[in-house]
């Protein structure tokens, strides 16, 4: 008696293109309709923009570690813009973000934000250190000028907020006190290395003193002592 085979049954040609898609090692280029494609060795280079990804990959985003370039509109070199950590296709974890040829980032990142520690280099020479949250200079931080002059104290939203001290080594000079907003609302300004200071002020702050301390606080005493005397 003949014995009849059922056909296997084929699985349809783009899941099989689709598995192949996926960049988690070492395949041949794979070409996409819009002009993109990927390399192997997990190599990635975008046809509208120029701008390819060399790296690690899971699932067909970015995660591990890799690098970001473009193409120089000028040189048409290629630029690194990112070096660091992915997660599902998004910056996260330790890497330097460079947006030009005298600034740059280097700390943290959580979904293409910086966050964290970090340190920022600014083109006009100043330098921020400290925590981030929400791409913006938040909680404890450091911002040194490039003429030396510097604050230390709280950050939000990008600006100095709460108490913070800043450094006038310049003129030299201390400013304590506390901040809103970037404007220094209350405070003590003292000297502070004025003798060392490039610039120092004409005159030396005046130190404000009490003639007779020991009047001023039995005066001070007498008149509470009177006070508890007349509720009783």
């Amino acid at each position: 008696m003949p014995v009849t085979k059922c056909p296997r049954k084929s699985e349809p040609l783009w899941k099989g293109w689709d598995w192949k898609a996926q960049k988690n090692g070492l395949r041949h280029q794979v070409f996409a309709v819009n002009g993109d494609h990927y390399v192997g060795k997990g190599t990635q280079v975008w046809k509208k923009s120029g701008a390819t990804y060399e790296g690690d990959w899971r699932f067909g985003k970015r995660d591990g570690y890799g690098t970001l370039s473009h193409p120089d509109p000028e040189t048409g070199k290629y630029r690194r813009l990112y070096s660091g950590w992915w997660k599902g296709d998004k910056k996260s974890g330790y890497g330097i973000q460079f947006y030009g040829p005298k600034d740059y980032y280097e700390g943290e990142w959580c979904s293409n934000q910086r966050s964290g520690w970090g340190r920022m280099y600014y083109r006009n020479g100043n330098i921020y250190e400290g925590q981030w949250r929400n791409d913006k200079p938040e909680g404890e931080g450091m911002l040194r000028l490039k003429n030396g002059n510097r604050y230390e104290g709280s950050w939000e939203r990008g600006m100095k907020n709460g108490h913070g001290r800043f450094f006038h080594l310049d003129h030299g000079q201390l400013f304590e006190g506390f901040w809103v907003d970037d404007v220094a609302k209350c405070g003590t300004m003292i000297d502070f290395g004025r003798d060392e200071a490039p610039e120092p002020t004409q005159f030396p702050i005046p130190k404000v003193e009490i003639q007779d301390p020991d009047g001023v606080l039995k005066e001070a005493i007498a008149a509470l002592m009177n006070s508890e005397d007349e509720e009783d």
